[in-house]
């Protein structure tokens, strides 16, 4: 099944909103295995709406919207929709009722042009919404699908990961089923990691291989069809196994598992606890951390030492450290891992500290950045980091870059010394 993805609001071409909707339809289209070959936006006009569905209807299969299903005149989609399949609109008695009961809880009167949004297709599918007042929907007219979802992602995703999913699902060969997993990598670029395994992806029929650079990490998505779920899983098992004999020291989770689950499962496992302080990452390394569930038993604390003062007031550092090779450097990298393992008592201390741009800083060039760790036993180790984007992608990959220091100590060094 080929779709296409169009996205409905004229605030989407205007630069007002991003469009992370398609994104995140797309990955979830691609888990099983409906290609996504087209991303169309559109702003509120019913003719541009209209030649938009046309050329969509020649080139795909299933037509997923977002967007334009509220209340106001400029709400088109289904109208749109409805008038090229030739299928008339009626009201919903059970989202009218949601959508009465959702304004007078709130002590607000409902105008009569809400009423507009429990219209849903005669004889179609409807997707009840469980965190707005438009609800979703869906046809079948001749060899197209529609499916039609609200534009605010707080309820779009939640419909279709509950609603929409089996929906579709039950529009595919039964006899067909589809399993995607992904492989996470740190350490390495999206090219070198390309390089390593090109034969294996240019050889790639069933699974399917798709390599991806995220934020300083890479993802490979393997994407296997089989007429069971275990053969899917083998298919999918014998090609990783492939992969990661290349490069499997980069490999550090599958699936939606993050960098810092994985650290902070190490650090649980060991029953130790780490502390950050951080300077040109401002807090986002702790960030990282306390994102994880449960990560109060490792993640002891975290200080933002920004200001020189406070490396010096905060973490210790001596002012003739600070005058003699600077706030950016290897020895204050060095000091500031020692200074948070000292003050909260833990058994890692991290240390960061570096130029996240725009300008450099003590003859230090964007991108420099030191990053430390303090461990239970032995010197503390220091890598110097040659980062390159904007400010926002230096902080995050040099964040990432500690948490991974830690993970390698844990994964390879502290493994060898037992």
């Amino acid at each position: 099944m080929r779709a296409e993805i169009i996205a409905v609001g004229t605030e989407l071409l205007l630069g007002q909103i991003v469009n992370t909707n398609a994104q995140y339809l797309s990955e979830e289209l691609a888990k099983i295995g409906i290609d996504v070959y087209f991303h169309t936006v559109v702003g509120d006009n019913r003719a541009r709406l209209c030649e938009a569905i046309q050329q969509a209807q020649t080139r795909a299969d299933l037509l997923v919207f977002s967007g334009g299903l509220g209340p106001t005149e400029d709400d088109l989609t289904k109208e749109t929709v409805a008038d090229i399949a030739g299928v008339p609109l009626e009201i919903h008695a059970e989202s009218l009722r949601r959508m009465e009961h959702f304004f007078s809880s709130r002590g607000r009167t409902m105008t009569d042009n809400n009423r507009k949004q429990a219209l849903v297709f005669a004889g179609g599918t409807v997707f009840l919404n469980d965190n707005g007042t438009a609800p979703g929907v869906a046809l079948t007219s001749g060899a197209h699908h529609y499916v039609l979802l609200p534009g605010p992602p707080r309820e779009l995703k939640p419909m279709f990961r509950n609603d929409v999913l089996p929906y579709l699902r039950s529009l595919l060969p039964a006899e067909e089923v589809v399993h995607s997993r992904v492989l996470r990598f740190f350490g390495i670029g999206e090219s070198q990691l390309e390089t390593e395994i090109v034969d294996i992806i240019r050889a790639q029929r069933n699974p399917t291989i798709a390599p991806l650079a995220k934020e300083g990490e890479v993802t490979v998505r393997l994407t296997a069809k089989a007429s069971t779920a275990k053969e899917a899983e083998a298919l999918m098992a014998e090609t990783e196994k492939r992969i990661r004999a290349r490069v499997g020291r980069y490999l550090y989770g599958v699936n939606d598992t993050s960098l810092a689950d994985v650290v902070v499962d190490q650090l649980r496992t060991a029953k130790q606890t780490v502390a950050v302080a951080e300077s040109c990452t401002g807090g986002l390394a702790s960030h990282m951390f306390t994102q994880v569930p449960g990560s109060s038993a490792v993640f002891s604390g975290g200080i933002v030492c920004y200001s020189v003062a406070s490396k010096r007031q905060l973490l210790g550092v001596p002012e003739e450290v600070l005058a003699t090779y600077g706030t950016v450097s290897e020895t204050t990298a060095r000091l500031l891992a020692e200074g948070a393992k000292e003050r909260f008592g833990s058994d890692y201390g991290i240390g960061i500290t570096g130029v996240a741009g725009p300008d450099a800083v003590e003859d230090k060039p964007v991108g420099h950045v030191f990053i430390a760790l303090a461990r239970p036993t032995g010197e503390t180790v220091v890598k110097l980091l040659k980062l390159a984007g904007l400010r926002p992608t230096i902080q995050a990959n040099a964040a990432k870059q500690a948490l991974f220091l830690l993970y390698k100590y844990f994964t390879h060094t502290l493994k060898n010394e037992r």
